[in-house]
């Protein structure tokens, strides 16, 4: 027999679904069969002293009480072990480094590019971040169900300020914040080809996305589609002289008001200031000249700073992830 205490966590879901998450192994039909033969017994609260049979549709409290009348061997072999979760290859490991802010309610980490933040990403079996945080948070946390959870999503190629819910209720809270974006403010790093039409300036351009792009690119300037804000600000200007060009790069500060997909590089490009190592809304040959020449193997484009309600401190707070080496690197080049 064994027996579980409800936390918050694991509070406000159905018995049968919290169920499936003890026993991943089981099928559903197992589990409900568990229930019809009395082997799954609950204590409301703690003012009550008897354990009752309850629907598959009952949801869990906070301070439940859960009797699970299987014997060791059964409960082991339905339930999801430890060590399935921890990373063993050290290279693979979650770098302490990269914490940008860490409380009881929130994990802020700055990502490096090139990292899947899902395991299902881009179909592969590489290393993925979201699995690194819960290997490296197994210890802190006392969920029987909940894992820590991305609050929002970014692209593989980009580093970014990325965050991570320890706890259900934030998760809820701060993903509807970032659905409206009333009370989340992003800041991005870019550096551009060409200088900017203006030192600072506002884009304004709708954006239609195309679900099933072949031929054409997903993301596309459209007059009649969702409205599109982008700010900028020029912060350094630089110039390269090849054997065939001459170039300005720009090192530009990004806010947006609007959260379209790919809304930054396909306003920039259609400034004729694309994004440096944007394989889709750039040049092929100058992204294989500084790749040769720079190491410059990803696009340019860092999510530099985040600004959100913290409902634990009850205030805003802002944080900053630090460029990326490889970017800093590209700009002291340049120099």
């Amino acid at each position: 027999m064994k027996l579980f205490r409800i936390e918050k966590n694991d509070s406000d879901q159905r018995l049968d679904k919290f169920l499936k998450k003890i026993f991943p192994v089981a099928t559903r039909s197992l589990i409900y069969k568990f229930n019809r033969k009395d082997k799954i017994k609950i204590k409301h609260n703690l003012s009550e002293w008897k354990f009752k049979k309850m629907d598959n549709e009952y949801r869990l409290q906070e301070w439940d009480e859960i009797k699970i009348f299987l014997d060791d061997k059964e409960f082991n072999l339905l339930s999801e072990k430890k060590e399935n979760m921890i990373i063993n290859n050290n290279e693979e490991k979650f770098y302490k480094n990269d914490i940008v802010y860490e409380d009881w309610d929130l994990l802020v980490v700055n990502k490096n590019s090139w990292i899947n933040v899902h395991s299902w990403d881009h179909k592969t079996k590489e290393s993925n971040l979201i699995c690194q945080v819960q290997d490296y948070l197994w210890d802190k946390l006392n969920s029987l169900t909940f894992k820590p959870s991305l609050i929002h999503r970014i692209d593989r190629d980009t580093s970014w300020i990325l965050m991570i819910a320890k706890k259900k209720d934030i998760l809820t809270k701060i993903s509807a914040d970032f659905k409206t974006h009333e009370k989340v403010k992003k800041t991005y790093y870019a550096i551009v080809l060409w200088k900017l039409p203006k030192k600072k300036g506002t884009i304004k351009e709708n954006i239609l996305r195309i679900e099933d792009a072949k031929n054409e690119n997903k993301v596309q300037i459209s007059e009649d589609w969702k409205k599109a804000i982008t700010h900028y600000k020029s912060l350094k200007e630089h110039i390269i002289q090849t054997e065939q060009w001459v170039l300005i790069l720009t090192e530009l500060e990004v806010r947006i008001d609007t959260w379209r997909m790919h809304q930054i590089r396909i306003h920039l490009a259609n400034l004729w200031n694309s994004i440096l190592g944007d394989k889709v809304y750039w040049d092929k040959k100058l992204n294989s000249y500084f790749a040769n020449n720079y190491w410059l193997t990803r696009q340019a484009l860092h999510s530099w700073k985040i600004n959100f309600f913290h409902y634990w401190r009850e205030k805003n707070i802002e944080l900053i992830a630090n460029i990326k080496s490889d970017l800093v690197d590209f700009i002291n080049k340049l120099k």
